[in-house]
């Protein structure tokens, strides 16, 4: 571990984004002794069949909150309605104030090219968010930094208009247990709302422990695509060994905050804990 730890925020749209494109480096920051802290955007409020918004917010809330007692991460869950989210003034100025009082070292967020439009709501106002942090009349309740943190782009992996360019590779295999732990603890998502909305709800066992395993093998599939995806690059960065690595995430560096040398990518994404 460094002297000082390192301080990261993922600012996602929802509940459990952060767990399913960064967990891997969220595990290994916290495994590290550094400081994580995970914001979703919105409520979560949208995302079921059966609950009512009103019931889902609560719900969701908790989950999040059972990830922060398993990892020992901060997770704030922000009011800004699900499903409805724009990359206005008021929400470009709160996600300033985090940076600003957060003070992180890096910043994990949505591309402006997912799928989802919260996502992309998200990953405009925190690309909107990134030179304004230092300037002191923008948002002046809250001391303006004196630099940008870097800013990444958690993988996705849609090609129009254009792909993620991944600056950054980790293999993430030894941490899918821990992931697969963050999950497990959003359970109105894995295990209910997830399920029903892509056909498979049938596929979903009863009991908590087959439950997880189906989880494992379910999850799998993102991990492992996003290796297979930037095979090369696993490559260059951990040479022959990357062939044989199964499950990566990938990090696009902003070009509208802080850049980043190579001290700093070691330092910022270290390969394992």
């Amino acid at each position: 571990m460094t002297a000082e730890p390192l301080r990261m925020l993922v600012l996602g749209a929802h509940p459990d984004d952060a767990e399913f494109h960064a967990g891997g480096l969220i595990s290994i920051y916290r495994r590290l002794g550094h400081d994580v802290k995970i914001v979703s955007v919105t409520n979560g409020a949208a995302g079921h069949h059966r609950l009512g918004a009103d019931e889902l917010a609560v719900v969701r809330n908790e989950e999040a909150q059972a990830v922060a007692a398993l990892t020992g991460v901060t997770f704030d869950v922000w009011e800004f309605p699900d499903g409805r989210l724009q990359p206005t003034l008021d929400v470009r100025a709160r996600i300033i104030r985090e940076i600003r009082s957060f003070r992180p070292d890096l910043v994990l967020t949505h591309r402006t090219n997912d799928y989802h439009p919260d996502h992309r709501a998200v990953g405009q106002a925190v690309q909107d968010a990134s030179y304004m942090v230092t300037v002191p009349l923008s948002v002046p309740d809250v001391p303006a930094l004196r630099r940008d943190p870097v800013v990444a782009y958690m993988a996705d992996l849609f090609t129009k208009p254009c792909p993620l360019v991944p600056d950054v590779v980790l293999d993430v295999s030894g941490e899918f247990d821990a992931i697969v732990g963050m999950l497990d603890c959003h359970e109105s998502q894995v295990y209910q709302w997830l399920p029903y909305n892509r056909g498979i709800a049938e596929q979903v066992p009863e009991g908590a422990a087959e439950r997880r395993e189906w989880l494992a093998g379910w999850f799998a599939e993102r991990p492992r695509a996003v290796a297979d995806r930037f095979r090369e690059a696993l490559v260059a960065a951990y040479g022959p060994a990357g062939e044989r690595i199964e499950f990566a995430e990938a990090y696009e560096i902003s070009e509208y905050a802080a850049g980043l040398d190579q001290d700093q990518r070691d330092r910022l994404f270290p390969k394992s804990a």
